[in-house]
């Protein structure tokens, strides 16, 4: 192979995240809704019928199926879905920055504005067991609490340490993630839910 063949093909290529191909994907969308006279974000409660985090707090979202055209179209589907809501009852879409989990997913987050009221909202039993509100200004007002969970290498057995420096002593990095948590009334929102949700309040404090 030839050096013009080899840039040609390089120019070509699109940057993405190395490996995404192996990664599941993800979108999920941030509501906002107006109540009381100012900006809320609506949450979820999964039902307790879910095999994943059942009865904790999380936006709309799932999976990206083969037949979502993008990632946007994802996140309004599974809106749609979960809080039975019609196309036309959401507007103002758009991207915030996208999430690359230590456990192999990539999550595109989205914001959009809903035009119905809470009582308009028919959830989806299956997957929502129930919906609230809390103002804006509450996490404007309030940074989250931010704890820490450390993650250790454990190399498998056969590892073959023999064709690294170091050997059975090299210095592995160890990680450290971040969680963040904001406490309302009695409702705890965590994980990547309040990772979400504090991008969202710095792009607002910009």
């Amino acid at each position: 192979m030839d050096a013009k063949t080899i840039f040609n093909k390089v120019k070509k290529h699109e940057p993405s995240v190395l490996g995404h191909e192996q990664f599941r994907k993800f979108a999920v969308l941030l509501p906002l809704i107006q109540k009381d006279g100012e900006p809320h974000v609506l949450f979820e409660v999964r039902s307790h019928q879910m095999r994943r985090q059942p009865g904790e707090v999380c936006f709309p979202g799932g999976k990206i199926d083969p037949l979502d055209p993008t990632a946007q179209q994802a996140a309004i589907r599974e809106t749609e879905e979960e809080l039975g809501i019609e196309r036309n009852d959401l507007c103002e879409v758009h991207p915030l920055d996208y999430l690359i989990s230590p456990f192999g997913m990539i999550v595109y987050s989205f914001v959009g504005y809903l035009e119905v009221s809470e009582e308009e909202i028919i959830k989806n039993p299956d997957e929502v067991r129930e919906v609230f509100t809390v103002p804006l200004s509450f996490f404007m007002e309030n940074k989250p609490r931010i704890h820490y969970v450390h993650f250790e290498a454990h190399p498998e057995e056969d590892f073959p340490f023999e064709l690294i420096p170091g050997g059975e002593n090299y210095n592995w990095r160890t990680r450290q993630l971040e969680e963040y948590f904001y406490i309302y009334e009695d409702k705890v929102i965590w994980g990547m839910t309040a990772r979400i949700l504090a991008h969202f309040v710095e792009v607002m404090k910009r």
